[in-house]
């Protein structure tokens, strides 16, 4: 494939190939001794501790370059922010020969360079904490310019690249001249360590379950399916690490959890991506009541660790993940935003109140799939702040225990936050007979043409014989969760690579 280059990119080749001319290696192959980062170096120096800050190196991308002729001022970027050099010739270059001056400062460096600078921190005249460089060294050559971005003194952007395709595309580029969208990818592993801390705390076991999976179990939805030479058969990516995680209850363990990198092959769109992370984890001798507790305990720690608050900014919305959270049954919710109570409707009547909504439904699904349908279509976006959707009909839930005193209905509840779920739970189904037949009727689904029906996984069923104590369970969307938590509109925002249609090239 012929590649057509820019002039500037032609240029920045006719660069490399002087500086190798002149002996300097663009790309060295030695450690480069980082003592410092910005931010630290901002935060901590001063005029009274100045003889700590006397040693210094630092390494970064280059980010702009201010030719005053003999002096450069040079703003580099490293992991932590953007820092200046202080750049004067005849520091660089103290004796006669000014070669390395002409051929690498003044010739040689582009934006995007990445460069290491030694020497001592000061403060500019215009009050600015510098590194008054004493030596520069060229660490990598930038062949492709950087967008072009405005910052001020203070380093506040003000014409953001924000052409979706190009950021998610050229993701390594958006971190480099889009500073807030690091912050978002720190934001979402401090979410999951502080998940990780307080689950560990708990006393649960994190766990590893298989990716290629024989059965695609534990969720409703359409799986990718692969081949295995060796053993000629098919495999399932993962859509779920349920049935795996319920198996080592009945092993023994008590509570397990796991960050499940699931894969689902369904549409894509601002709350969808085909590859995707859920935490799932379950609990035993406990119940739904339980789960909600303790999912509102987490939820509300953190909204704490991320913002010290509550009180989260989402889009125009302020959302108080503030425990206790609204409790409200599917049906009470339909009724509440419909004024129609479906509850004792069969499959018929739930078709024609979908016909009366105007809501288009497959003739191929069943009942739990039509109550899901209504449920998404008149009531799902009107749950805003924390509430919880419980008491779902046996249908709409084959892994799910029967409710203790509602007939019909299961013990199992939504999360849903600013309209969309984002943690589904049950009290666990472990009664191997029951489940069996649960299985029967989601294969007689799966053939009247439902492509999301469960497959039968026949030695989940036999580990249930062997007996699973009664135990709670939970899976949480931590792309959705990390959304809220971090004001993003699109799934995309939270992925560091989201899935996207071949580049046209």
């Amino acid at each position: 494939m012929s590649v057509q280059l820019s002039e500037q990119e032609l240029i920045r080749r006719e660069k490399l190939a002087k500086l190798k001319a002149a002996g300097i290696e663009p790309y060295p192959a030695a450690l480069y001794p980082v003592t410092h980062y910005s931010s630290d170096i901002k935060v901590n120096f001063s005029e009274e501790n100045k003889d700590n800050f006397q040693n210094v190196c630092v390494a970064g991308r280059i980010m702009s370059i201010n030719d005053k002729g003999k002096v450069f001022f040079i703003k580099i970027q490293d992991s932590k922010g953007i820092f200046q050099l202080y750049v004067k010739r005849d520091d660089i270059c103290p004796g006669e020969d000014k070669s390395f001056w002409d051929d690498v400062i003044k010739h040689g460096l582009d934006l995007g360079d990445i460069i290491g600078a030694t020497g001592f921190v000061f403060i500019t005249k215009t009050g600015e904490t510098s590194l008054h460089t004493q030596t520069i060294t060229l660490l990598t050559k930038s062949l492709k310019p950087l967008p072009v971005v405005k910052r001020d003194d203070e380093g506040n952007v003000y014409d953001e690249v924000t052409d979706p395709e190009f950021r998610y595309r050229q993701r390594y580029v958006d971190l480099i001249i889009n500073p807030s969208v690091k912050e978002n990818f720190v934001q979402r592993t401090q979410l999951i360590n502080t998940i990780r801390t307080f689950l560990n705390e708990k006393g649960a076991l994190e766990v590893d379950t298989p990716v290629l999976q024989p059965i695609p179990g534990g969720a409703a939805a359409k799986p990718f399916i692969t081949h295995h030479n060796a053993l000629d058969i098919p495999l399932y990516l993962r859509i779920a690490n349920e049935l795996y995680l319920k198996r080592l209850i009945v092993g023994g363990f008590d509570w397990v959890y796991e960050f499940s990198r699931n894969f689902r092959n369904e549409g894509m769109d601002r709350t969808h991506n085909p590859e995707f992370t859920v935490l799932e984890w379950y609990t035993a001798y406990k119940d739904y009541f339980w789960m909600m507790e303790i999912t509102e305990q987490l939820v509300e720690k953190i909204a704490l660790a991320l913002h010290g608050t509550t009180e989260v900014q989402v889009g125009e919305t302020i959302i108080n993940f503030k425990a206790p959270y609204k409790r409200i049954s599917i049906f009470e919710a339909i009724q509440e935003n419909t004024g129609i109570d479906i509850s004792q409707m069969d499959e018929a009547g739930l078709r024609a109140v979908c016909q009366q909504l105007h809501i288009d439904v497959p003739g191929n699904i069943g009942k739990g799939k039509l109550i899901d349908e209504i449920f998404g279509a008149t009531s799902e976006h009107k749950y805003i702040q924390p509430a919880f959707i419980i008491d779902y009909p046996v249908e709409m839930s084959p892994l799910t225990k029967k409710h203790r005193s509602k007939a019909g209905l299961v013990e199992r509840f939504e999360l849903m936050v600013n309209g969309k779920e984002i943690a589904n739970a049950y009290s666990e189904l472990n009664d191997p007979i029951d489940q069996r037949e649960r299985f029967e009727e989601q294969l007689q689904l799966m053939q009247r043409g439902d492509e999301e029906a469960m497959y039968i996984d026949y030695d989940f069923l036999r580990a249930l014989e062997y007996g699973m104590p009664p135990t709670s369970g939970i899976g949480i969307g931590i792309d959705r969760l990390c959304m809220l938590m971090t004001n993003q509109p699109s799934i995309q925002d939270v992925l560091l690579f989201p899935q996207m249609r071949p580049e046209k090239l």
